[in-house]
């Protein structure tokens, strides 16, 4: 009778537990779409005080420290929310290294590095993580429409290497690594065949298509961009940044 008893009162706790989770979900995913993301931040953290495995809050909170940082003007602080973002993905990536969630956070936070780090070979490390992760996203589901678009512009970035990241990347990486236009093209189109209001996605294919030299597909793109629902406060600076790209195409 006693361990009846025990095992009915853990049976109800994780119950509750279930329900107060369920519930703070739905209230962070409604600030998210009120765009308060710092506020859905907190909810998602409130989560793993819950649940410290929670793979949906780990991505979440991963992903919202990225879009945070996205628009800090200070290099530090921006590097803080990555830093903050990596130790989420990792953190999702320990709880179920067999998500394809949790390698397209880790994916996606490694291209994010690549921006503040200065350290060459960590600059390289991050650049082989961002193709790693998003493969074996892939590997996992074929159709997550999120690791194919990061893939995709990971193609995308290789194509266009720049500056110091080409320095590091050809002295480190042993040679270039074979990214093509080609590649990110199909990558992010497979990834709007998916998602079709990831506005980043949309932004990054009009310009493939336009360093590709195809202007006609990437006006098409950016006509539909422009007219997409805005579902997050960096939709707003994509729109915009497609909205110019398109006048000067026009």
């Amino acid at each position: 009778m006693k361990y009846l008893l025990l095992f009915f009162f853990a049976f109800c706790m994780l119950s509750v537990n279930a329900q107060e989770i369920n519930i703070l979900l739905k209230e962070a995913d409604n600030l998210e779409k009120q765009l308060k993301e710092p506020e859905a931040l907190e909810k998602y953290k409130q989560v793993l005080l819950q649940n410290p495995t929670h793979l949906k809050s780990l991505v979440k909170l991963a992903e919202l420290n990225v879009a945070l940082g996205n628009r800090q003007a200070d290099k530090n602080s921006k590097r803080l929310y990555y830093e903050t973002a990596l130790s989420f993905a990792n953190r999702a990536f320990q709880a179920d290294s067999n998500q394809a969630d949790a390698a397209y956070a880790m994916s996606m936070v490694a291209g994010k590095m690549t921006d503040v780090e200065s350290e060459n070979k960590k600059i390289v490390a991050f650049v082989k993580d961002v193709k790693l992760y998003a493969d074996k996203a892939l590997s996992i589901n074929p159709n997550h429409a999120k690791a194919n678009y990061t893939l995709g512009k990971w193609h995308y970035e290789m194509a266009n290497l720049s500056g110091i990241k080409k320095v590091a990347v050809k002295l480190f990486y042993g040679g270039l690594p074979e990214g093509n236009l080609d590649d990110a093209i199909r990558y992010m189109e497979k990834c709007k065949s998916l998602e079709p209001y990831f506005v980043s996605n949309y932004l990054d294919l009009a310009k493939a298509y336009k360093d590709n030299r195809r202007p006609a597909e990437a006006i098409e793109v950016l006509n539909r961009l422009v007219k997409l629902p805005t579902r997050t406060t960096d939709d707003i600076a994509y729109k915009a940044e497609g909205g110019k790209l398109l006048a000067s195409m026009q």
